[in-house]
């Protein structure tokens, strides 16, 4: 997974409490294998962090 990619996905967020960067993705133990053995490098879970995206791409 790219770090720019994260950098930009609305999962992805700063934990004061544990001083780290976080995928908050609820997933089972069958999405986390076909995660982590994806030899693609894109991330399925992936959500558009930009809350004007849609208001961009209606002008």
């Amino acid at each position: 997974m790219s770090g720019n990619m994260c950098d930009s996905c609305a999962n992805f967020f700063y934990d004061e409490e544990n001083e780290e960067w976080i995928c908050d993705v609820q997933m089972d133990e069958d999405d986390a294998v076909r995660f982590y053995t994806n030899p693609k490098p894109e991330c399925p879970f992936y959500r558009n962090g930009d809350e004007y995206a849609v208001v961009r791409h209606q002008m």
